[in-house]
């Protein structure tokens, strides 16, 4: 029987990032997104938000508490999974069900967290198009404040990481200017 476990959401942050440590020192972050959906009921607009919880695991995780905050902006692709433990308090059985983040990418402009569209991969290198006709060169993305560069890709590994750290230049190459970059 065939199976498929992939969640694909954009949403904003409800809170920063919560970055910690496992004993054997690998970065796992806690964020949770908030999803809005508008319709119409008898031409009555109306919104239903749905919160999300992600976790992301290694260099992923350093990532995005490094760059994101409370209100930004983010597209995460990731797995289902489902918690269980005994409530202390009351003895039964409890359940939440929870995304483990595979890779994402910052949305908005600058100032907002956002910037590239193109999401990096554990080598440093484009992991997808960003579906424009030219790509830019990685050397135009950068990461300071909110301008950070877009996405990452964790790996498919229940641990996250793994891999050498993404490329990011601390500058912009020479004969660049900021308001030349094309965010």
């Amino acid at each position: 029987m065939a199976s498929l476990n992939k969640v694909m959401i954009i949403g904003n942050l409800t809170r920063d990032p919560e970055l910690r440590y496992t004993p054997k020192g690998q970065a796992v972050t806690d964020i949770a997104l908030a999803v809005n959906r508008r319709y119409v009921v008898d031409g009555e607009k109306r919104e239903e938000v749905t919160y999300v919880d992600v976790t992301f695991w290694g260099k992923g995780a350093e990532i995005i508490a490094q760059y994101m905050k409370k209100g930004n902006p983010m597209y995460v692709e990731g797995r289902l999974r489902l918690d269980s433990w005994d409530d202390k308090t009351t003895g039964q059985k409890r359940s939440r069900l929870t995304v483990t983040g595979e890779e994402f990418q910052f949305l908005g402009g600058k100032g907002e967290g956002g910037g590239s569209s193109q999401p990096y991969d554990d080598e440093g290198g484009s992991s997808r198009s960003s579906g424009s006709s030219s790509p830019r060169p990685q050397a135009q993305q950068r990461p300071s404040g909110g301008s950070s560069s877009g996405g990452y890709s964790s790996g498919s590994g229940g641990g996250g990481g793994g891999g050498p750290a993404p490329s990011r230049p601390d500058a912009f190459p020479p004969g660049l200017d900021d308001d030349e970059i094309p965010f």
